[in-house]
């Protein structure tokens, strides 16, 4: 190990590079689907993603039976629409707790990440549409000495 006789020697071996981006990898199991976990109020979804057809069933239905409104078809649906990925995947999903509403978004949220893991490079559009952050708006809890969560009790004068 060599002596540095002054500051110009030290200048130069310290290594100036600038620290690259972090590169994203694919993120298989061993049947090479991708797997990810999506939340949205009270509900989480698993959801594994693997190429194929295009079939999608949330807890062993197809998902236009399981979610019979079209609004929460069309929630479920975004993130593949967005890549243009429409048809080019099969989605099997468990989806427990909330409502339909907080099933679809949670869906959506794991879908999302899953496809992230499957194919890096989807994860800037995903998250520039908003597909990859958790929606954290939660239901407030209700407090004592009041009838909900803010509304107070009817005031009576007498």
């Amino acid at each position: 190990m060599a002596e540095l006789q002054s500051l110009e020697e030290l200048g130069g071996a310290v290594d100036t590079a600038a620290p690259e981006a972090p590169v994203h990898v694919q993120k298989l199991d061993a049947q090479g689907r991708a797997y990810a976990t999506g939340k949205r109020k009270d509900a989480i979804a698993r959801v594994w993603v693997k190429p194929g057809t295009g079939k999608i069933i949330v807890n062993k239905k197809d998902f236009t039976e399981y979610f019979a409104r079209p609004v929460l078809q069309m929630i479920l649906r975004q993130p593949l629409m967005i890549t243009e990925r429409d048809g080019q995947f099969d989605i099997v999903a468990t989806v427990t707790g909330g409502g339909l509403s907080g099933q679809a978004g949670a869906v959506r949220h794991g879908l999302s990440k899953a496809l992230t893991y499957y194919e890096p490079d989807l994860r800037p559009i995903l998250k520039k549409n908003g597909f990859i952050t958790r929606d954290s708006r939660v239901v407030e809890r209700k407090k004592f000495g009041r009838a909900k969560a803010r509304k107070s009790f009817q005031f009576s004068k007498r």
